[in-house]
């Protein structure tokens, strides 16, 4: 029974000590597997197992790099070139020379833009400038504008009180071919007028006269023209093929000034006679703008104030007539829409004219307001001058408009019937 009990405690405890044995060598074992696999992390960490720390979804990230480069989306505008519809001599050169070819595109696609139509535009703004680089040709500007001069010297005769003025020359005369000119002369006084003329010459650029205008003074006038009181004016006339007379310029001294002027060459300018101081008939609201590039002329018909309303009884309805003229040769007519049954009518319309830079000095522009009062009938209201040979209003807008190209220039201008 001892013998027994004894074989089974040491056969247990064979058993525990087995199995004990058999856990620590393979917790053994475990350790060393686990430590050599912590070596293998350290030297490859690409290779290590995936832990809480480390996702197991891995991505996949393409690098794009493709250039990206602007592309231009410029569309060339269509250059427009007008032709003058013109036919004087200036204008024929004008076609065979041409306007320097440089001009810039950007420039000219402006300005086509704003004188899309040919007859009828409507108003544009104020802040706009149609157009923004300078004409590579000079262009015209009221300074440098020549008026004709004249060439005269004066003496005076004691002995018989005459005054002697003596017409020597004349220059800067711009005329048609064919045209016949003369100077003429006026001693004004208390008692009266005292005229005189020179003969008939063809005109051309220069023109000799070489004569004399003779006028008898007050018997003041045998002791000297200091006590005068007077004055004298020397004017150039012009009378073209259809015996039509106008006045190309005229200079105005007094008769106490004549001593200072004795027995000397004088060149004097003729300034543009002024025009006759008559009642208005209205006020017409215009504005002036030249395009050098384009060669184009804008003329903005705004609205009239002040027309007489008793010529306005029966129908209103008004319109506004224009006239390009070149020295006497009518180049362009135009006209506005009519306005009913106002009696300050306003249009805001735009009217491009083509007009080559070189003839802005010999050009000008003819407005008048015209009621159509009548079927088929217009009864013209009053009218105004624009240009270099006017005066008045229609002096100073035209040479505001040459020494400020590209912009818009406006003024009131009075209308005379």
């Amino acid at each position: 029974m001892l013998v027994s009990v004894t074989a089974l405690l040491g056969a247990t405890l064979g058993t525990v000590s087995g199995v004990l044995t058999l856990c620590g060598l393979s917790l053994l074992c475990k350790s060393c597997k686990k430590g050599k696999l912590e070596t293998g992390d350290d030297a490859d960490p690409e290779k290590a197992k995936p832990s809480i720390l480390h996702t197991l979804t891995q991505f996949s990230v393409e690098k794009l790099t493709e250039p990206i480069q602007p592309q231009a989306s410029l569309k060339f505008p269509k250059i427009y070139r007008p032709k003058p519809s013109v036919t004087p001599q200036e204008v024929i050169n004008y076609k065979e020379h041409g306007p320097a070819k440089d001009t810039s595109i950007a420039e000219l696609d402006t300005c086509n833009q704003a004188t899309g139509c040919e007859d009828v535009f409507s108003l544009p703004r104020q802040d706009e400038t149609p157009c923004t680089s300078e004409q590579s040709s000079p262009m015209t500007t009221s300074s440098s504008i020549l008026y004709p001069k004249l060439h005269f010297s004066i003496s005076l005769h004691k002995e018989s009180g005459e005054l002697h003025i003596s017409i020597i020359e004349a220059e800067n005369i711009s005329m048609d071919a064919g045209c016949e000119g003369y100077i003429s002369g006026c001693v004004s006084v208390s008692k009266g007028q005292k005229h005189a003329q020179t003969a008939v010459h063809k005109l051309a650029a220069r023109v000799q006269w070489r004569e004399e205008l003779v006028f008898a003074l007050p018997v003041e006038g045998t002791k000297g023209t200091d006590g005068l009181d007077g004055e004298v004016a020397l004017s150039l006339h012009c009378c073209n093929r259809f015996f039509q007379n106008s006045t190309l310029g005229i200079m105005r001294f007094k008769l106490a000034d004549v001593s200072m002027m004795l027995d000397a060459d004088c060149w004097v300018d003729l300034q543009p006679p002024k025009e006759e101081v008559t009642s208005s008939s209205g006020e017409l609201l215009l504005s002036l703008s030249y395009l050098p590039a384009a060669n184009r002329l804008g003329v903005v018909v705004m609205k009239a104030r002040g027309l007489q309303s008793d010529k306005l009884k029966d129908n209103i309805d008004l319109s506004v007539k224009l006239t390009l003229k070149h020295k006497n040769a009518k180049l362009k007519k135009k006209q506005t829409r009519r306005v009913k049954h106002k009696m300050n009518p306003v249009w805001n319309e735009m009217m491009m004219l083509e007009l080559p830079s070189e003839l802005l000095a010999k050009s000008s522009i003819d407005l008048e307001v015209l009621n159509l009062a009548i079927p088929g009938t217009l009864l013209p209201l009053g009218r105004c001058m624009l240009g270099l040979h006017t005066s008045g209003t229609g002096l100073q807008h035209w040479k505001q408009m040459l020494d400020n190209p590209r912009k818009q220039i406006a003024m009131w201008h009075p209308l005379y019937t």
